[in-house]
């Protein structure tokens, strides 16, 4: 019997974009459905009761949620292929450490710069971004990938942000090449991989898509 695999996401998620990535790097197949997070569907909120957010992956009719946790479930049932975290536990412990930092601590401070208005916070959040980055970039060295010789578990949660790039890049005012050359020269490497090639969003399209939301939150 064939696996029957659903994702409710949302096309700007860089959180679902991850799953989408990893779903590629298998060579899994599965529905897509997109979810509107002002008006949430049924599935999503029977499928997700506790948070009630994207992404949702639904593997049989059971939910997983969280795309940390959805990427991690999804290089163990799939594991004949294309390994995402390592099989060290050493280096297993550090790539979800990674992982997290980019969640709880990139995400957030991104916020800051996109969200909020031309003032202390901005700027502040503008320069936690940078040494962010820098920090990651330090990380990263001078290895093709974080994980080393392979594509893995820090590139497919952290290459879906590069897509938002040019849209930190706009309300910052700052340039992450000029800053952090070998983070972008790694992000082109990643986007030479249909699987994340094919799964990220256009820099141009989540760029209109964040002022949207700023006009609407009455920023712009």
């Amino acid at each position: 019997m064939a696996d029957e695999i659903v994702l409710l996401s949302g096309w700007p998620s860089m959180f679902g974009m991850r799953v989408r990535v990893a779903l590629a790097e298998k060579g899994l197949k599965y529905e897509y459905r997109e979810e509107d997070l002002r008006n949430k569907s049924p599935l999503l909120l029977n499928m997700n009761p506790v948070h009630k957010k994207i992404p949702v992956l639904i593997h049989n009719g059971k939910p997983i949620s969280e795309s940390v946790i959805i990427v991690e479930y999804i290089d163990g049932v799939w594991n004949h292929k294309s390994p995402l975290l390592p099989t060290d536990p050493y280096q297993r412990a550090q790539a979800r450490f990674w992982v997290d930092y980019v969640d709880n601590k990139l995400y957030d401070i991104g916020k800051k710069i996109i969200w909020s208005t031309k003032g202390e916070e901005h700027e502040t959040g503008k320069k936690e971004f940078i040494e962010c980055l820098k920090l990651l970039e330090r990380e990263l060295g001078d290895k093709p990938y974080f994980g080393g010789e392979n594509f893995g578990f820090v590139d497919v949660s952290l290459v879906t942000f590069s897509c938002w790039f040019h849209t930190f890049e706009s309300y910052g005012n700052f340039s992450i090449q000029t800053e952090c050359p070998k983070l972008i020269a790694w992000t082109k490497r990643c986007l030479e991989k249909e699987s994340a090639s094919s799964s990220l969003a256009d820099p141009h399209k989540i760029h209109d898509y964040a002022w949207g939301v700023r006009k609407r939150l009455g920023i712009e």
